[in-house]
This record gives structure tokens, C-alpha cells and sequence, in this order.
């Protein structure tokens, strides 16, 4: 088999072309995201958002519903009560996040052992790229479409508050509206991200491409470059390496976005671990 018939194969299939276009935008739009939660460092945020929608999207397969619906209330809930508990409390914001969310993803694991034969906990946890539907497609583009819009509408705004909130206050921003915006976004990604790698996963495509194009780049811009790009390729890599291995698609899509960050943390030119070591070993002339 040649090189042309690896990447044409695949193509054939509707289900692999479906997956293709959902894992792409999944790719895009969360990388985009992603260079905001790591200059803000809302790492933490992510992962809580991503885990605590487990109970929306199990009481989605119980009831017949979209399981977009059931993903948005609890990732709504999640937010509102992680504010709730901080401003109202002595509790910190990581702390408060850490309960929330914990509590929310137990909650989940309640639901699917209490109804384990009508909940699909393999397609919850790791995304069922394979049996994407033209309904959940449209779901996924409809979404991502929504989120790249306000992020390059609102993108002025949002720099200024990642950079400093004192001076957006000062220009007649709100920097708690903002962060609600960011939230809200946030909690749209998870539910775009979900139908390509399932619960676990969503956390690597909202915070490794976003920390991989930190590392390769100072300025902002080219960081929403860099991140999308790189994010877009590691998914039809990762797409292309399932189909032939039949392994894990998400499993596949994480990994070589991982093994991107590995190179870019040991060969950035300038933040790289290996051209520092270099650089340090050079002698110093006079």
C-alpha cells in the first residue's frame, strides 16, 4: 500500500469523514480557547468544567435527549457554583473548584452504576468519533461556529483582561463579565470537544495546544496561530493513525498532541530545554 492509498482509504467512508470534520473543528476551537486558559491560568477550570458535565451527559442518555443539553446545564451549574462558593465564602477559587467539581463528577459515576445498561459509558468517557451522526455533526459545527465568533469578535477585549484587568477596568471594561464570557465559552468547547474524546480527554484539547504554542512563541498572535494549526494537524493525524491501528481515535488525537508539546518543550528555540542547555555550554567569548 502507498502512500496515496493510506491517506485516500480512509476518505471512502462517510463515518471517517464525519469524524475527520468533527475532530478538525473539536481541534480548532478548543486550541483557540486554550491560548487564553493558559495565559489566565484557568488550567484547573478546564478540567473541572470538562469532568463535572459527566452527571448532564448520562442524565441526557436516561431521558433521550441530546446529550448537548444535558452537557450545557451541568457545565452551567458547575460554573455558577464554583462563583457561588468563592465570592460567598472564605474558600479559594481552587479549592472551590476542586469541590464542585468532584461532587458533580460523583454524582455522574452514581448515575451510570446506578442505569449501567442504558448509559454508554465508553462513548461518555472517550467520545464516540466513530458513530458521529449527521445531527451530533452539525451539533459540533453549529457550536465550534458560535465560539470562533465571539472569541475573534470580543478578542480586543479579551487580550486586555488576560494581560491586565486594572486597565480594562480603567477603559469601561468589566473584567467579571468577561470572565463570565470566558466561562460560558468555556463550557460550549467542553460540549464540542466531548463528541471527539469523550470526558476524560477534553481537558488535553482545551489546555496542550494552547501550552505547546506558549512555548513556541511571545506574542499573542501568533500563539492563535500556532495553537489551532497545531491542533488541527494532530487531529487527522491521530484520525488517519486509529483507522490503521484500530486504536483509540481520541486516545490517537490526544497522544500526538502530546508528542508535539514534548518536542516543542525540548527544541523551542528559545524556551526549548535543549537549546538552553546549548547555549549555557557555549563559551563565553571577550
Amino acid at each position: 500500500m502507498n502512500l496515496l492509498d493510506v491517506l485516500i482509504e480512509p476518505l471512502q467512508y462517510t463515518f471517517m469523514q464525519r469524524a475527520l470534520l468533527v475532530t478538525v473543528t473539536a481541534a480548532i476551537v478548543g486550541a483557540v480557547l486554550s491560548c487564553w486558559l493558559v495565559l489566565i491560568g484557568w488550567s484547573l477550570m478546564g478540567d473541572a468544567i470538562s469532568h463535572a458535565v459527566l452527571p448532564g451527559v448520562a442524565l441526557a442518555y436516561l431521558l433521550g435527549l441530546p446529550f448537548a443539553i444535558g452537557a450545557i446545564v451541568f457545565a452551567v451549574i458547575a460554573v455558577s457554583s464554583i462563583g457561588v462558593v468563592r465570592n460567598t465564602s472564605r474558600v479559594k477559587e481552587d479549592a472551590a473548584i476542586g469541590v464542585v467539581f468532584t461532587t458533580l463528577f460523583a454524582f455522574g459515576v452514581v448515575l451510570v452504576s446506578k442505569y449501567p445498561s442504558q448509559i454508554d459509558l465508553n462513548h461518555i468517557l472517550f467520545g464516540n468519533l466513530l458513530g458521529v451522526t449527521r445531527e451530533d455533526l452539525w451539533q459540533v459545527l453549529g457550536l465550534g461556529l458560535l465560539v470562533l465568533a465571539v472569541l475573534v469578535l470580543k478578542r480586543r477585549d479579551l487580550i486586555l483582561y488576560a494581560f491586565d484587568q486594572t486597565h480594562a477596568r480603567a477603559v469601561g471594561l468589566s473584567p467579571p463579565v468577561l470572565s463570565a464570557l470566558l466561562l460560558g465559552l468555556l463550557a460550549l468547547t467542553t460540549v464540542v470537544t466531548l463528541q471527539a474524546v469523550g470526558v476524560i480527554l477534553v481537558v488535553a484539547m482545551l489546555i496542550t495546544p494552547g501550552a505547546t504554542a506558549y512555548l513556541l512563541t511571545d506574542r499573542f498572535g501568533r500563539m492563535m496561530l500556532i495553537a489551532p494549526a497545531v491542533s488541527a494537524a494532530c487531529a487527522v493525524v491521530g484520525i488517519y493513525v486509529s483507522y490503521h491501528l484500530d486504536v483509540s481515535s481520541g486516545g490517537c488525537v490526544v497522544l500526538a498532541q502530546g508528542a508535539v508539546f514534548t518536542v516543542a518543550y525540548l527544541f523551542s528555540p528559545s524556551q526549548g530545554i535543549v537549546p538552553r542547555y546549548v547555549r549555557r555550554r557555549e563559551p563565553v567569548t571577550t
